[in-house]
């Protein structure tokens, strides 16, 4: 068949593999053929074939050729092709909550000491955990519970109002931090999110407005390593 680009050039291409796609009760798999080629029948399947990395990664970055490479800042601790995590230090940041029980609602606004985070970014989805120590992790650095609402138990936010960026790149970093920040804080996805002897509210309130360290003592600690919290999300 004739393809014109938006160049105006005209490519011509030829089918020549096929990929079924079969799917079951919460499983699916693929299947590859080559295909026969007739002037006078319609194309012929032949018999299927197991998928191979290189065909895979051939037809990847067929599809992907136009992606630009990346210059990686030292916060950056991993990318994909849809995935990218990284870390930020401790920090001072505004935070805003609202909800319609009206809890917590003298903190909306408030500026915020922060622990030093994780966060990773895959298919449109952001996770966050929290540091213990406040300098750069390595895959075998433990994690911590980040003490926020709007987190699940494994770490994933509830966007809600958040404006989230399309893509997974460098450049977009900034915008999801601030998306997550200037998003409302409104509920509670898991029981505990501190050991501050406060509980969350505790915590916050201690904090707002005060130029101080987050006290890592307040952070639940977690057997999750730094590489198991990337490879658990989709690359």
């Amino acid at each position: 068949m004739n393809v014109e680009t938006s160049i105006g050039e005209n490519y011509h291409f030829e089918l020549h593999d096929a990929l079924l796609v079969y799917q079951g009760r919460g499983t699916s798999f693929v299947t590859r053929h080559e295909v026969t080629l007739s002037k006078s029948a319609p194309p012929v399947l032949g018999p299927a074939q197991q998928l191979t990395v290189s065909f895979i990664d051939a037809l990847v970055r067929s599809v992907g050729g136009n992606v630009k490479a990346e210059i990686l800042p030292d916060n950056v601790l991993a990318k994909g092709d849809r995935m990218i995590a990284w870390w930020t230090p401790q920090r001072r940041r505004a935070m805003f909550y609202k909800n319609s029980e009206g809890k917590v609602k003298h903190l909306n606004g408030k500026v915020f000491p922060q622990p030093p985070l994780v966060w990773h970014v895959s298919e449109g989805s952001l996770r966050i955990r929290a540091l213990i120590e406040n300098k750069r992790p390595t895959a075998t650095s433990k994690l911590a519970v980040a003490p926020f609402w709007n987190l699940s138990h494994n770490g994933s936010v509830c966007t809600g109002s958040m404006r989230r960026p399309e893509s997974a790149s460098v450049a977009a970093i900034a915008s999801w931090e601030q998306g997550f920040y200037e998003s409302n804080f409104s509920h509670s996805n898991v029981g505990r999110l501190t050991r501050h002897k406060g509980g969350f509210d505790g915590l916050w309130s201690a904090l707002a407005s005060k130029r101080v360290t987050f006290p890592k003592d307040s952070l639940i600690a977690l057997p999750e390593t730094l590489i198991q919290f990337i490879q658990g999300g989709r690359t």
